[in-house]
C-alpha cells in the first residue's frame, strides 16, 4: 500500500510531511522492527529524542529499511539538563554518534525550563549546529508565545517548528493562531491523547460513524486540517498504516466544529505547563 503523504514548507524553505511517527518507549530490537515497519509502511518524519534513549534504535531501523536516507526527515531533541552553549553543542553531537548519521534533519529544545532560564544558549548552540551543517532545521518544543518572542528578540531568529501538546481535549487554538502569524509550524505530541479516552467518546466515534473511518483517522484528519503535524506512535504495523490513511476524506465544518467543542482548558495529559514544568 502506498500512501502519498503531502508537504508542508518550513520557515528556512525545508519541508516535511504532514504527518509524522512518534517513538516515545520506542527501544532495542522490538523498538528498532516497529520503526522499519514504520518507515516500509510510508512514515518520512521520525520523531526521537535525547530523553528518550532510543536515538540508536532509530538509527539501527534507518540501516535495516531500503529507504534512502536523504529521503527521511529525522528529528531529535535537547534535553534541558544541557541547555548551556558547549554542553548544547556536545549533546547535538553525541545525538548524532548515537544514531550514526552525519545530520539530523530537526533538533529541537525539548523545553523551554524557564525557571532554568537557559534556552537562549541553547538556541544559539542550535543555530551554530545549523550552520555547521550538524542539522537541516531547528526548533522548539512546548514554548510559549513569550520564549520565541524572546529567542526572536535576541537572535534574530525563529524555529521552524514548535512541538506542542495538542488533541481535541486541548486544542491550543491561540497558540496555533500566533505560530501561523509568525510562519512557524505547529507539531502535535499526543495527537491521540490518552487512546483508550479518545475511543470511548461518544462525539468522536459519532463522525468516525458518519465518515467510515476509525476515530484515530478522524482525530489525525483533524490536526492536518487545521494545520498541526500529528507525530502518531504505534508498533502494529496494522495501526501505522490505519493512522496514514487520512487523506481520501474531510470532515466538513460542523465536524470540525464539533471536535473543537471537546477542547477543555485543564485539558493537559500531565498538566505540565511550560511556564512552569522543568524537564531535564
Amino acid at each position: 500500500m502506498n500512501i502519498e503523504i503531502p508537504e508542508i514548507a518550513l520557515n528556512d524553505g525545508n519541508r516535511i510531511p504532514v504527518i509524522g511517527f512518534g517513538t516515545y518507549r520506542l527501544k532495542g530490537n522490538d523498538g528498532a522492527t516497529a520503526l522499519q515497519h514504520a518507515i516500509n509502511n510510508g512514515y518520512r518524519l521520525i520523531d526521537s529524542a535525547y530523553n528518550y534513549e532510543n536515538e540508536g534504535t532509530v538509527g539501527e531501523a534507518i540501516r535495516r529499511t531500503s529507504v534512502p536516507r536523504e529521503q527521511l526527515k529525522i528529528t531529535s531533541k535537547l534535553p534541558g539538563r544541557y541547555h548551556k552553549y558547549q554542553d548544547a553543542v556536545t549533546t547535538i553531537q553525541e545525538s548524532l554518534y548515537r544514531a550514526n548519521l552525519d545530520y539530523y534533519d530537526l533538533y529541537i529544545i525539548h523545553w523551554p525550563n524557564p525557571k532554568q532560564d537557559l534556552y537562549l544558549e541553547a538556541w544559539q548552540a542550535l543555530i551554530d549546529a545549523k550552520r555547521w551543517g550538524l542539522v537541516r532545521s531547528i526548533g522548539v518544543s512546548n514554548f510559549l508565545p513569550e520564549h520565541l518572542e524572546r529567542l526572536e528578540k535576541e537572535t534574530g531568529v525563529l524555529p521552524s517548528i514548535n512541538q506542542i501538546e495538542l488533541h481535541p481535549f486541548f486544542n491550543q487554538e491561540e497558540q496555533r493562531k500566533w505560530h501561523e502569524e509568525q510562519g512557524i509550524v505547529t507539531e502535535s505530541w499526543s495527537p491521540l491523547y490518552r487512546a483508550s479516552d479518545v475511543f470511548e467518546n461518544d462525539t468522536l466515534n459519532e463522525i468516525a460513524l458518519k465518515h467510515g473511518k476509525s476515530i484515530s483517522q478522524v482525530v489525525l484528519r483533524w490536526h492536518y486540517q487545521i494545520g498541526a503535524v500529528p507525530i502518531p506512535k504505534s508498533s502494529s504495523p496494522a495501526r501505522q498504516l490505519e493512522n496514514l490513511s487520512i487523506f481520501d476524506f474531510s470532515l466538513d465544518d460542523g465536524d470540525m466544529k464539533t471536535i473543537a467543542s471537546l477542547s477543555r482548558p485543564d485539558g493537559r495529559l500531565n498538566d505540565q505547563d511550560p511556564a512552569e514544568y522543568e524537564e531535564f
